[in-house]
């Protein structure tokens, strides 16, 4: 971590002066002590808000948008299966964490916050993105992805990480970053998923035609969950770079966010033109077509954070780190 800007007359002291409020600060007076209390408990209220707000939308989804239908076993067990790749993608890249094991409570929390916060993106992706996308042929799906879709979901896939893991103690290494925020894309990704198959099997009319609706929109979206996984690995992992550089901590979380959504937006928008391109010229069922491109697209860039992980790795090895040297002794159940 970057070392603490000091001011030149805190810097020139030899530490017998008392400098409070002419170059340093702590809490002292009766007035210190309600500034700083009632900063924490406004960062609670928002974080409050934030949370109440996602929880709602989530709540309106149940009751208006049909996703209580996920209660139903068959549903249920169809979402479930929608989001292993995704699953297994995710504790590739938590293996993949050569310093401390993150504790699985605040993986679980990460995992919550990302269905919670989704709710927000799909809000911004219908009243925001849908008027975008049908004003202006041909551009406006371009438009849409790249501007709406992408940059959105990105961004509170990583809002998941950023409100509870990212102020932890337990958040102590850039690649830290990379593993919560996978994380928080398996959640977004099993949302998203649950929203897909319930709205699927809703339309239909009999039982067998539900089982095989949602057989059909389970295989498609368990090959998009892992797209999920890897965007929000990526903006995670720059934003673990961005706490331990402070000084730069904006212009880094703002790389990796525009990496994971270009290559969202990449994604959203092949998807739609090269499956019917490799129909065309191979023969290749739909299906068969859809899981060529899949595997090609998040290959590459699972190559990619794959390289990324293995680099920080090298130099983990490389300095003979140890964690327990960079942050305080904790337990399990710190904050």
């Amino acid at each position: 971590m970057a070392p603490r800007r000091r001011d030149p007359v805190e810097a020139r002291s030899d530490g017998s002066d008392d400098l409070y409020e002419v170059a340093d600060w702590e809490v002292r007076s009766r007035v210190d002590w309600l500034a700083y209390w009632l900063y924490r408990a406004l960062v609670v209220v928002a974080k409050g808000v934030v949370i109440v707000a996602a929880f709602g939308i989530l709540l309106a989804q149940f009751v208006l948008g049909g996703l209580g239908a996920v209660t139903d076993p068959v549903v249920g067990a169809f979402t479930l299966l929608s989001a292993v790749p995704a699953l297994l993608l995710a504790a590739y890249v938590w293996h993949a964490d050569v310093t401390t094991s993150e504790p699985l409570w605040l993986l679980v929390v990460t995992f919550l916050l990302g269905v919670l916060l989704a709710g927000f993106a799909g809000v911004a992706n219908e009243y925001v993105g849908g008027p975008i996308r049908d004003a202006v042929p041909l551009l406006g799906p371009l438009l849409f992805f790249f501007l709406v879709v992408g940059p959105v979901e990105e961004t509170v896939k990583l809002l998941a990480v950023r409100l509870v893991a990212y102020r932890s103690p337990r958040f102590d290494a850039v690649i830290d970053g990379a593993v919560y925020g996978a994380v928080a894309g398996l959640g977004f990704a099993t949302i998203e998923n649950a929203l897909y198959i319930t709205r699927t099997t809703g339309a239909t009319i009999s039982a067998a035609d539900a089982i095989g609706q949602a057989g059909g929109i389970t295989f498609v979206r368990s090959l998009a969950g892992p797209g999920h996984v890897i965007y929000s690995a990526f903006a995670g992992y720059y934003l673990g770079l961005a706490k331990f550089n402070p000084d730069d901590a904006g212009p880094i979380v703002l790389k990796g966010l525009l990496i994971a959504a270009v290559i969202h937006g990449t994604y959203n928008t092949l998807a739609g033109v090269a499956p019917a391109v490799l129909v065309g010229l191979y023969g290749l069922s739909p299906f068969g077509a859809l899981f060529v491109f899949v595997l090609v697209f998040d290959g590459l860039f699972g190559l990619v954070l794959l390289r990324k992980l293995s680099a920080y790795e090298h130099a983990y090895v490389q300095t003979g780190s140890v964690s327990d040297d960079l942050t305080p002794e904790r337990t399990e159940f710190d904050p």
